[in-house]
């Protein structure tokens, strides 16, 4: 530990604010932050280390301590995760506390449960056993606890990575070309930029690599018509208004009205001419159907579990159940069907999750393609190596953290007779 001191105290009451799990954890934590403007830059820093660690091994911790209090599980951390002993820990805690040190110390993480060894529910062990096995499962649980990289992406209609790694480099900081992503770079470690001027004039966004990918399955072109079905705050957007060379018309859908605010200063700072964000009442809206059958191309990041991006979001995997996954296929499945109506003769529909589970990923896909037979399964695999990116997952392309280091990614690509 780098700390001087470690500002436990407040660490366990932001904890214990985020442990109700009845709102996201960054939401709940950035609140707290705000109503404690006192905290320096250092006990932030340590609050939010503490508050995401106990999420991430929020089962081995429980097992440790048993009856789990916010104050329990945050020391269960220090001794379990951080490797802290009685002596580094004196300074913070009673005398029955440090006598419970060796006890936690003590678990055998190799004797407990699968669901307790991979920290994750009953149920999504289960899934994850049936669908992977136990040796992968075990390998995605793994490099899902693990804090994602930083990974950025060039606006090439604004500069060229070599350009900006080398502008990097000048700064001091180390990064590297992403292995997959030909916009992407990863930093060596997470650094605040959103004051460099490399932010602030649009030359690099924060995106992770897969969801950069997904963009080069879309693969449009310059003057076509593209629709981002479900934009958010509108990372792909700008993707891939960048690779039409800001020319031709692209669409920015989304039902929330706060996120696609946060898209605008977003879309002023890439230098881009062609995209339009436009709120919609749901998949149905009439905006949606002035445009049925005129689009070259559609994509689909539909609302899903998150459950690949558990390295960023970890209380997603205690939020989530089966019921809650069961309602998002429905509402998956009547996005893409809604979103396939867009697409002209010829062109071409993306559907993509952040979710490792097949019901939602290639059961909506099966689903959708037995009740719209104008559509046919194109190869991920071949669309990208059309781009020279060699990554090949099959048919559909699927990424996760341990094969890939990125974020837990499905996508399909459909093509319109």
């Amino acid at each position: 530990m780098s700390y001087p001191y470690l500002p436990l105290e407040e660490a366990i009451i932001a904890l214990r604010a985020v442990l109700p799990l009845d709102a996201p954890a960054d939401v709940v934590l950035s609140r707290y932050f705000r109503e404690n403007p006192m905290l320096g830059l250092k006990d932030r820093a340590f609050i939010a280390e503490l508050v995401f660690g106990v999420l991430r091994r929020l089962r081995s911790l429980e097992a440790a301590v048993g009856k789990a209090t916010p104050r329990d599980l945050a020391l269960a951390w220090l001794v379990r995760v951080q490797g802290m002993n009685q002596r580094q820990l004196e300074p913070h805690l009673s005398a029955p506390e440090l006598d419970k040190v060796a006890h936690i110390k003590a678990l055998d993480l190799a004797a407990q449960p699968l669901a307790v060894q991979w920290d994750v529910p009953d149920w999504l062990a289960e899934r994850w056993l049936a669908v992977y096995g136990e040796a992968a499962a075990a390998r995605l649980a793994q490099a899902l606890m693990r804090p994602a990289p930083l990974d950025l992406r060039v606006n090439t209609h604004l500069a060229k990575r070599d350009e900006v790694l080398e502008k990097l480099r000048q700064m001091g900081i180390t990064a590297a070309p992403t292995p997959y992503s030909p916009v992407g770079i990863r930093m060596a470690e997470k650094l605040a930029l959103t004051k460099q001027t490399l932010f602030t004039s649009g030359q690099i966004e924060v995106q992770d690599e897969g969801s950069q990918l997904l963009g080069y399955l879309v693969a449009p072109r310059r003057g076509e018509m593209v629709v981002d079905f479900c934009a958010g705050a509108g990372g792909k957007t700008l993707l891939l208004g960048a690779l039409m060379h800001s020319a031709g018309r692209l669409y920015a859908f989304d039902v929330s009205e706060k996120r696609l605010t946060k898209l605008k200063p977003r879309l002023k700072r890439s230098g881009l001419s062609n995209l339009t964000p436009q709120l919609i009442s749901n998949e149905n809206d009439i905006r949606i159907k002035r445009l049925a059958g005129k689009i070259d191309r559609v994509l689909v990041d539909a609302p899903c579990s998150g459950l690949g991006t558990l390295r960023r979001n970890p209380d997603l995997k205690w939020r989530q159940s089966p019921d809650s996954v069961a309602e998002l296929t429905h509402k998956q499945l009547a996005i893409l069907t809604a979103a396939a109506r867009l697409v002209k003769g010829g062109g071409r529909l993306v559907y993509a999750t952040c979710s490792t589970l097949p019901e939602e990923n290639e059961q909506v896909v099966a689903t959708f393609l037995a009740a719209n037979p104008r559509f046919t399964l194109k190869s991920a695999a071949e669309v990208l190596q059309q781009q020279n990116i060699a990554l090949d997952t099959g048919e559909y392309l699927r990424l996760n953290p341990a094969d890939h280091a990125t974020d837990g990614f499905f996508a399909a690509v459909l093509q319109a007779s």
